[in-house]
């Protein structure tokens, strides 16, 4: 395992998040771990302090886990890695079904939260949530008609939940990209 600062290895993130996602785990009302796939997070400085940002409809299960959590893990696998989980874990509902044994996924405990890390990705984001906002239609200016169009039409806004970044580490590199 290798510590890093919030602002190394964001284009690891970056490319996820752009291909297959990323997972956030989050614990229900019955502490067990509740792996969601992501295609949105951000990862920057708010309020003077590294945070992670990662946004939750309203309609997924997740959404009623991290409404009540204290903490949440942003899990990022290699490339091309975890892609059938990525999938799973994107069109199944934890209300429904333990994703992290149906997936075939192993846990592993975070270093500085309560909330577990999944132990095949690489790259790893532990976060105590320090806030979090409701998106209603409302919030969204004139120049977001196109967003509101693509991603809102049936309503269904996001949660956007900001983390305090409290620890960064990479426990699977990368394949090194070749350089010739």
């Amino acid at each position: 395992m290798r510590s890093i600062e919030w602002y190394e290895e964001t284009e690891w993130l970056n490319a996820a998040l752009g291909a297959g996602g990323a997972f956030v785990v989050a614990l229900d009302a019955d502490r067990k771990p509740n792996p969601m796939t992501i295609g949105w997070a951000q990862v920057g400085i708010v309020w003077s302090i590294p945070t992670v940002s990662v946004l939750i409809r309203e309609s997924r299960y997740t959404h009623s886990c991290i409404r009540r959590a204290d903490s949440f893990a942003v899990c990022v696998p290699r490339p091309g890695e975890l892609t059938a989980a990525l999938a799973f874990c994107g069109s199944m509902s934890g209300r429904d079904v333990d994703k992290v044994e149906k997936a075939g996924l192993r846990l592993a405990p975070a270093k500085k939260i309560e909330t577990p890390i999944l132990e095949a990705c690489g790259l790893h984001y532990e976060c105590e949530i320090i806030a979090r906002t409701q998106q209603t239609r409302a919030d969204f200016g004139r120049g977001a008609a196109d967003v509101l169009e693509k991603y809102y039409a049936e309503g269904d806004h996001h949660l956007v939940v900001h983390g305090r970044l409290v620890a960064a580490y990479v426990t699977r590199a990368r394949a090194e990209r070749s350089t010739r």
